[in-house]
């Protein structure tokens, strides 16, 4: 069920990787101890703010205009974990998805623009890849009967290339099969239900168990 999240619940740890997402420039050593105060005031303030999509060099608004818009799904897993997931949707405009634009046995990104990434208030289960409360990307490697799906700690990046040094910060992987949408979907889309993101586009669809 997609709902807001109650950020209280969010860890520090989590505020401070969202913070450094969406915030330019960092605190100088030897910072004064008035100083040490208040950073610890701000730093407290932040591990209770709502979680964001990382964007590289854009506004949210700027992200939302997009050709391949930013779009945002909250929901809810496991025992009261609170997630976000953010991610680029691009359309179809009358081309060929999957195994044309989207390359079978080749790594896609699983969206457009910055990596498809993944906010998480509470340790989880990615697909049976364990994961403790924070932020990762995922990827894929589509094929006509299953797909590979690579969770990473590095999602402070544009989506692509997905290089070697990118790859070095994997923390795991799984395989799902695809199922066949009822009718084609336009745009690329992601929802939680029952247990799983699932993700829509084309012809295609895949389910990826979070609890």
């Amino acid at each position: 069920m997609a709902r807001q999240f109650n950020t209280s619940a969010f860890p520090a740890a989590l505020g401070a990787i969202v913070l450094a997402a969406c915030t330019a420039g960092s605190a100088e050593d030897g910072m004064p101890e008035a100083e040490d105060a208040s950073a610890a005031q701000t730093a407290e303030a932040t591990a209770t703010q709502e979680p964001s999509c990382f964007l590289q060099g854009a506004t949210v608004a700027d992200a939302e205009g997009r050709p391949s818009p930013l779009r945002q799904v909250r929901f809810e897993y496991g025992d009261g974990g609170e997630g976000l997931l953010c991610h680029g949707a691009p359309s179809a405009r009358g081309r060929d998805i999957m195994g044309g634009l989207v390359p079978y046995g080749e790594l896609w990104r699983a969206g457009a623009n910055e990596s498809t990434a993944l906010h998480l208030s509470a340790p989880a289960s990615i697909g049976g890849v364990a994961v403790e409360a924070g932020s990762y990307s995922i990827y894929t490697i589509p094929g006509e009967s299953s797909w590979q799906v690579f969770v990473n700690s590095n999602f402070q990046r544009w989506g692509i290339p997905i290089s070697d040094a990118v790859r070095a910060t994997e923390i795991g992987s799984f395989t799902v099969t695809p199922e066949t949408t009822a009718t084609p979907v336009e745009t690329l889309t992601y929802r939680f239900e029952g247990g799983a993101v699932v993700m829509e586009w084309a012809n295609t669809r895949l389910r990826i168990p979070i609890g």
